[in-house]
């Protein structure tokens, strides 16, 4: 596998369809009547239930416990009743049990942005316990719980912190909004992650067609903070954590590597201000930034939704859908989720919400025969070959595709966007991957 070789070389270009959106400042939804608020919304063990059917919780009240270490505290988003606990789909297809919440009573924490807590005296183990306490996770699509990435094991030297503000996917611009909108909180969130981490290093790294941002934080940071702003390669998928690290520091993260095993920790803009909520205004995740965009929808918005609103809802706030919409996406047009019903909830992970016209994507167009000509290579930034992977999970070689570096593949959709023949290598990629983990766990077995 030649990863060393082209790591960081490679990647698409995409049209960003960013200007549909970027000038829109953050606005506010409707409080939904209801919200439907699933315990799977992070990376790890799903948190465990703790209200029952018939209950009043307020906003901001614990609702659902991290069931483990790799796992996430999930709160209310709205003062109410608990009105039913369901199955319920999600975003990426799968069922979730889901809190069901009926809106009652009086809002005490959203909207207020004032100092509650002077974060400069407490302990590095007490800003974690918060951070963890009030259910932070990744909030540029990962959701890995943060209070996990930002505690770091014994033997490993951190000292460059980045915070991600590529946003390289299309039509996504809430996090350039929040960076031009909401910069002072960021810087602040910055600081409070450093005195955690203490590092040497801080950088905010961001694609160079956000020049506003780039030239508004350029500036707060003048004389006033340790941070440097580094415009980026406007290029997919720059935003990948291991890319902008390759891109900022020029280290290389290997395949069975962390970003903390060469010295760094990402961590994206809304997580920053995220976490600057909850230290500063004792405020849980129970809200974030979501742009609607595309063709598709009558008045593209980047909106601040509350978690487990429903999508339709979200849609209403921009004027609902127009008559010639073939295609609903939750998250960006090259790592989202097309969405067969509008009735399954924002989660902590949705970015985006995309409407897409028939004229916007190339679905319909039946999937053709390789062509052998590259394109997917030259467009996987992981120096992956797609072509060669996909081959061996055609023929069932799920072993030859593993060694190809299936299992390192991201997912990110480069290498389906460059095909001529629309073959649906990111769906093949997950199938594989799915047959190849239940193959290895039935050898383990076998052998034990």
């Amino acid at each position: 596998m030649s990863f060393k070789k082209s790591f960081g070389y490679r990647g698409a270009h995409p049209d960003d369809y960013k200007y549909i959106t970027n000038k829109n400042s953050i606005s506010f939804t409707d409080v939904p009547d209801r919200v439907y608020i699933p315990v799977i919304q992070h990376i790890g063990a799903p948190a465990k239930i703790v209200v029952s059917v018939g209950q009043v919780v307020e906003e901001g009240q614990l609702i659902a416990e991290a069931d483990g270490f790799v796992s996430a505290n999930i709160h209310s988003s709205i003062p109410g009743t608990v009105a039913a606990i369901e199955e319920r789909y999600i975003s990426v297809g799968k069922k979730s049990k889901t809190i069901v919440i009926e809106l009652n009573g009086e809002f005490r924490k959203s909207g207020k942005n004032i100092h509650l807590t002077d974060w400069k005296s407490m302990t590095k183990d007490q800003l974690l316990k918060k951070i963890k306490d009030y259910g932070i996770v990744g909030m540029g699509g990962a959701t890995f719980p943060t209070h996990v990435k930002l505690t770091i094991p014994n033997g490993k030297n951190v000292d460059t912190l980045i915070i991600n503000g590529a946003e390289c996917e299309p039509y996504i611009t809430g996090d350039h909004r929040l960076m031009i909108d909401r910069s002072e909180d960021l810087l602040e969130g910055i600081n409070i992650i450093n005195k955690i981490l203490d590092v040497r290093n801080i950088y905010i790294g961001i694609e160079s067609n956000k020049k506003d941002a780039i030239k508004r934080l350029k500036t707060l940071c003048l004389n006033r903070y340790n941070i440097k702003v580094v415009p980026l390669r406007v290029k997919y998928p720059q935003g990948d954590e291991k890319q902008i690290i390759k891109a900022i520091t020029n280290r290389v993260v290997q395949v069975d590597q962390l970003p903390s095993d060469v010295g760094v920790i990402v961590q994206n803009v809304a997580t920053v201000i995220a976490i600057k909520e909850a230290i500063v205004n004792d405020k849980p995740l129970i809200d974030r930034i979501v742009t609607v965009s595309g063709s598709g929808v009558k008045e593209p918005k980047n909106l601040k939704v509350k978690i487990g609103t429903l999508l339709k809802e979200v849609i209403e706030e921009c004027g609902g859908l127009k008559e010639d919409v073939k295609k609903v996406v939750i998250g960006g047009p090259m790592m989202g989720f097309a969405q067969y019903d509008l009735e399954v909830p924002v989660t902590k992970g949705c970015s985006a919400v995309v409407a897409l016209s028939e004229d916007d994507y190339t679905d319909f167009i039946p999937n053709g025969i390789c062509l052998n000509c590259g394109k997917c290579i030259n467009a996987c930034a992981f120096g992956l070959a797609p072509t060669v992977i996909n081959k061996y999970i055609k023929y069932n070689l799920f072993d030859k595709a593993a060694e190809s570096g299936l299992m390192y593949c991201k997912e990110c959709g480069a290498c389906a966007w460059s095909c001529p023949a629309r073959i649906p290598l990111v769906q093949n990629f997950r199938l594989g991957k799915d047959i190849y983990r239940k193959l290895t766990e039935k050898k383990k077995k076998n052998k034990g």
